[in-house]
């Protein structure tokens, strides 16, 4: 027996020490590899940016991101202050896009093009090109001097479209009945649940605003080529530019090219030689060599990320949750080098009880004589812009989609569907008559209907109430505008939900002058992930996500997404965007 226990403890010891060198050499390796890497900028170089990369408002923080031998592209604020640096820098020639695709929004696009603007005045070069070339891509890229595509590629010019997605008949089929609430006749959120098609205030809402953003494309596309935006859209509605040479000889591109011949004009341009390798630099490796640092200031502005769904509670990856954001704002409150601060929104909404309570945390601030002002981004929208409404200023781009000032809530009642299919059913005992309100294995009765739908209408009030107060209007005038309806940002400018046109940097501006200072430093939040917090609070969930998401395709892991949504709706009220935003 004591040789078993000597035999056991030094198997265990073994076991022990092993799995702690193990420990210890993974994050050994982990830690070298994430260290900071300097990079060394050339002369003669050129940055190199591929449309396709997303430019989030928040940059990753994934510390595996860079393992998979793609570039990880910095935020969107960095990648337009990197593009604005490098028409300064003597070492930067110029640009080279690549045009393939865009996975960027229209309002991050717009930033993004001015930013190449920007660029272009410097007198370096913009060059782009793609074998494929999709419209959204060509928005961008039509600043560029020279744009090329493959002789054999595809050049997309067709106009713009949405499609929604319909789960009714697929509801009724599987006997689940989606029980629904809302205030607003333009919320649309939960007619993926209820119709089978668009209703005609959804249609109306939605030709007003993609309309708007389609107009946009058309004038910068007008401005940088010289083109008639009439005759632009004219190709369009009759689909004349079907192929890359067509496009040519309506002056949209400046030749058809192979890859190897544009690089070669990149070349001339260098007054390189033919055997000379051009010296291209992405964006990730020029943000770490050019050495772009932010004067000492005791003066801060704190720049408050909310990219993601507003949910209540504990904070999850890609969302922006009550309890992060209340413990950020509050301590901003007290911070009293912050000055100001900068609220960047790019959320749909959500919740609607953390809208709130972010929205109050703001107004608190604001009695503390410190100013917010509010940058939108691609959607700032229901929720969204809740937790923007009572800002000092409220920035938007053109083509921000924004508003749905509107609320609803989803209790499936999915009773039939475990009785007939399943074969599963559900007996209770209650102490009231209105205990275990509301409950997905029942039908609701028509009084338990007329309390969630009071509650419905209770928090709408809320909502309209919260935006005509932080926007200095009559609620009668809010609700006019309101009732769940979609906006662009220059409508919104229009009808008073917004201030000014511009851009994150514009926002800064703002905010500095607003708080009666000159110089100052911009300080992030929420602040990124140490390596160990991302493992242990996200990557699992994320990593399922992502696969699932590649495995399916982007529309059908929608799809999925808004199944999985109804399968956990209990009846939360919220302030949602109506529709995700995929236009065609």
């Amino acid at each position: 027996m004591k040789s078993f226990f000597k035999s056991f403890f030094a198997s265990l010891l073994a076991i022990v020490i092993f799995f702690g060198l193990l420990f210890v050499l993974f994050f050994g390796i982990a830690g070298a590899l994430l260290a900071d890497e300097q990079v060394s900028i050339e002369a003669n170089a050129v940055l190199l940016i591929d449309l396709s990369k997303q430019m989030s408002d928040r940059k990753s923080d994934d510390p595996f991101a860079e393992f998979t031998g793609e570039e990880v592209y910095p935020a969107l604020s960095e990648s337009v202050k990197l593009i604005k640096h490098a028409a300064k820098d003597s070492l930067i020639k110029g640009i080279f896009l690549i045009s393939n695709d865009n996975s960027n929004g229209f309002a991050s696009s717009s930033e993004l093009r001015n930013a190449l603007e920007f660029f272009k005045k410097s007198n370096k070069f913009i060059i782009a090109y793609g074998d494929y070339i999709s419209q959204s891509a060509y928005g961008i890229s039509s600043i560029a001097d020279k744009i090329y595509c493959n002789p054999k590629g595809i050049f997309e010019w067709q106009g713009m479209s949405v499609e929604y997605v319909f789960f009714k008949s697929l509801l009724d089929r599987l006997e689940v009945k989606p029980q629904i609430f809302y205030a607003g006749k333009f919320k649309s959120a939960t007619e993926p649940f209820r119709e089978t098609a668009m209703t005609p205030a959804n249609k109306e809402q939605t030709k007003v605003w993609l309309n708007d953003i389609y107009g946009e494309l058309l004038s910068h596309v007008a401005k940088s080529r010289k083109i008639n935006p009439d005759t632009l859209r004219a190709y369009a509605n009759r689909y004349e530019l079907n192929s890359p040479e067509k496009a040519v000889s309506a002056k949209l591109l400046d030749g058809v090219k192979y890859d190897d011949e544009v690089k070669q004009e990149v070349k001339s341009l260098l007054r390189l030689s033919k055997s000379d390798k051009i010296n291209f630099i992405g964006l990730s490796a020029y943000a770490k060599g050019a050495g772009i640092e932010e004067g000492f200031s005791k003066n801060k502005i704190a720049l408050v990320i909310a990219e993601g769904d507003i949910i209540y509670g504990k904070s999850t990856l890609g969302s922006v949750s009550s309890d992060e954001y209340l413990s950020i704002l509050r301590k901003l409150k007290n911070d009293q080098s912050i000055k100001a601060i900068v609220l960047r929104v790019n959320s749909p909404g959500g919740s609607s009880l953390a809208s709130e309570i972010i929205w109050r945390e703001i107004e608190m601030i604001k009695k503390e004589g410190k100013k917010v002002v509010v940058s939108m981004g691609n959607v700032a929208a229901s929720g969204g812009y809740y937790i923007a409404c009572n800002a000092d200023k409220i920035f938007v781009q053109s083509n921000t989609i924004t508003g749905s000032i509107g609320v609803f809530s989803v209790v499936p009642d999915f009773s039939s569907f475990m009785k007939n299919k399943l074969g599963i059913t559900f007996d209770r005992v209650s102490t009231s008559a209105y205990a275990g309100v509301p409950s997905l294995t029942r039908a609701m009765s028509e009084e338990e209907k007329k309390i969630i739908q009071s509650e419905v209408d209770k928090i709408y009030f809320s909502f309209t109430s919260r935006v005509a107060e932080g926007r200095k209007r009559n609620i009668d005038y809010i609700d006019s505008i309101a009732q769940g309806r979609v906006w662009t940002g220059k409508r919104a400018i229009e009808l008073g939900l917004a201030d000014e046109l511009g851009g994150l940097e514009d926002a800064l501006a703002s905010a500095a002058k607003l708080a009666g200072i000159k110089d100052f430093r911009v300080k992030t939040y929420p602040e990124p992930k140490s390596f160990l917090e991302y493992i242990m609070e996200g990557y699992p969930s994320d990593f399922t996500s992502s696969s699932i998401k590649k495995e399916l395709g982007t529309e059908e892991y929608e799809i999925y997404r808004r199944m999985k949504e109804l399968k956990n709706e209990k009846g939360e009220i919220k302030t949602r965007l109506p529709f995700e935003l995929s236009i065609h």
